[in-house]
């Protein structure tokens, strides 16, 4: 299968599961910072808590995402106003990337699968295969990525603003 076919076939999984925008770069386009990090520890409620978070031990330091995710030659990125939506439309891409035969295909989203993370009252995850880290954990500047897309992302002053949520699917198309 062609490259644009595939790419074309991805965007249309993702905006069929009601995502705002799809746009596929390369790992190139995206802005890796590991100062993201501070980002997570210094601003996070979740920090130290959260089933997906960074600082659970064990989790990769985002310099060494950042090697890993180079390796891929694509990146589905995912826009969505709706937390939720943004998880389910990465999920759907990866799925049908790995029975295309991209086995190595691998989403990243805020988690919104449980109502409460399990990891805030120190229990496992309830959803391990799932649970994904958000991009911005492991060193993406989704800010500035998304940004160079001409995609929308700002800080919010009120939590009753449109919230903007970002996925994205690591692919090897």
């Amino acid at each position: 299968m062609e490259s644009i076919v595939t790419a074309d076939k991805y965007i249309s999984v993702a905006m069929g599961e009601g995502a705002a925008d799809a746009v596929l770069v390369t790992p190139d386009d995206v802005v890796f910072d590991g100062r993201t990090l501070l980002k997570c520890m210094f601003g996070c409620s979740d920090w130290g808590r959260g089933c997906t978070c960074p600082s659970k031990e064990g989790s990769l330091k985002p310099w060494e995402y950042e090697a890993l995710l180079r390796k891929y030659s694509s990146v589905l990125i995912i826009h969505s106003n709706d937390k939720g939506v943004a998880q389910r439309a990465s999920f759907a891409v990866e799925r049908e990337a790995f029975f295309d035969g991209d086995v190595l295909a691998l989403s990243m989203s805020d988690c919104a699968l449980c109502e409460e993370c399990a990891g805030n009252s120190a229990q496992p995850c309830r959803n391990p295969g799932r649970a994904r880290p958000a991009f911005h954990s492991v060193g993406v500047d989704v800010f500035s990525t998304v940004g160079k897309l001409g995609l929308p992302l700002k800080p919010l002053r009120d939590k009753g603003e449109e919230q903007n949520w970002y996925a994205a699917v690591w692919l090897n198309i």
